[in-house]
């Protein structure tokens, strides 16, 4: 169901990951960036960063935010969060980018009026390399998210 001309934009966006620190909140902050406030959108991860599992006030991947700069788009002041710290959970879409957060869209749309997406994502985070290969990873994926959301939401 993607790109229907005749389709009216959803009112309430969720994107999930793993950690909510590279790809949902490049999704975020694309979506935002690109339909500004016509539509609510949210981001969060299924489980803290593994190197720091207590910490409440992590911080996006900084290659992620380095590449979303170069769109104009500042993902500094972004804190990552799972789905227990969402203040709301009714969202008319839900898209997950992993496998593993797909599980969990699944079981929060149950029983309400919720569609659910799938966009498998590459995890630019294991691209090893130089910083600038490191980089050009971050890049295919925000161009991928990119393109996608604008041929999805038709913004």
């Amino acid at each position: 169901m993607t790109g229907d001309p005749g389709k009216r934009l959803p009112d309430a966006v969720l994107f999930c990951c793993n950690f909510n620190q590279v790809r949902s909140p490049m999704a975020e902050s694309l979506l935002k960036h690109i339909a500004g406030t016509r539509i609510f959108v949210d981001s969060c991860g299924l489980k803290r960063a593994a190197f720091d599992p207590d910490e409440d006030d992590m911080e996006v991947d900084p290659l992620a935010a380095a590449v979303m700069q170069e769109l104009g788009v500042d993902l500094t002041r972004h804190r990552c969060k799972i789905f227990d710290d969402l203040e709301d959970d009714s969202f008319d879409l839900v898209i997950s980018l992993t496998p593993e957060a797909q599980h969990r869209a699944i079981e929060i749309a149950r029983g309400r009026d919720a569609e659910i997406e799938y966009w498998p994502t590459m995890d630019p985070t294991l691209s090893e390399g130089s910083r600038e290969h490191r980089l050009e990873a971050y890049r295919q994926v925000r161009d991928g998210l990119a393109q996608r959301i604008r041929t999805r939401f038709r913004v």
